[in-house]
């Protein structure tokens, strides 16, 4: 029996794990009908944040703040994501979308939905071509072996191209199988358990995780993870890429 008060939830210099039963909802400027949880944001020391939105059914998004680009992924019911002056695409639990800083498109609920967001400033970089808005569904995006191991399958969501300052992607693993080295690099992450359970090594600590907890990764903070359990374990993340990180780009 878990004691009352404690959590699985930690929270460090590189790295935080926040898991359901930490997460506390409150409103967000210009989310009508939501209730947001803020997992991952700049007073924790990120370069972005990462949150779940809980919408009614007709609840509507807030634009993103000028400069800053919005990736979202319905985890539950659906939603309409609709360009200036066309029609709405509706992306059901699965779908997700990529709307460039000042793109304008809007985002309401056509039943009630829990979404993952990562908003981030847009880095620009000189001589590419401009980002284009993105909508798509996981189901349509092939799975490759990561390193070769074909228990190991990366969903690559977004181009793999120069003008896209981020990346987001999912992470599927059969049981036992886990990343291949303990990974250390410039990318800062955030990461939402999708599915199973697992290990994960953040710095020096290893933690128990599985489906709805939330994982930040500062640059630099060792990582590694194996799937434990009966089941596959799955995860979507985000990272910053293609970008000089001396910042000269733009």
């Amino acid at each position: 029996m878990e004691l009352f008060g404690s959590s699985r939830s930690r929270v460090k210099r590189d790295h935080a794990l926040i898991c359901p039963e930490s997460f506390v909802r409150s409103p967000l400027p210009g989310w009508a009908k939501t209730q947001c949880v803020i997992l991952i944001a700049p007073p924790m020391g990120a370069r972005f944040t990462h949150y779940i939105a809980v919408m009614e059914a007709g609840a509507t998004a807030a634009a993103p703040s000028p400069g800053i680009e919005r990736v979202v992924y319905v985890l539950e019911g659906s939603v309409a994501v609709k360009p200036p002056g066309r029609s709405a695409t509706i992306l059901g639990a699965g779908g997700f979308a990529f709307l460039p800083a000042g793109s304008g498109y809007t985002v309401e609920a056509t039943a009630a939905s829990r979404l993952n967001v990562f908003d981030k400033r847009f880095a620009p970089r000189l001589g590419v071509p401009a980002v284009k808005p993105i909508l798509g569904h996981e189901h349509d995006v092939k799975g490759e072996p990561f390193m070769g191991d074909p228990a190991a399958l990366l969903q690559v969501l977004l181009p793999d191209e120069p003008a896209y300052d981020l990346a987001v992607n999912v992470f599927r693993f059969q049981p036992g199988a886990a990343l291949p080295l303990v990974e250390i690099h410039v990318m800062e992450h955030g990461l939402l358990m999708l599915e199973g359970q697992g290990i994960y090594r953040l710095g020096d600590d290893w933690y128990p995780v599985k489906a709805g907890d939330a994982i930040w990764m500062r640059s630099y903070c060792p990582q590694w993870f194996v799937a434990m359990g009966k089941e596959p374990a799955a995860y979507l993340y985000y990272k910053d890429v293609n970008r000089d990180p001396i910042g000269t780009d733009a």
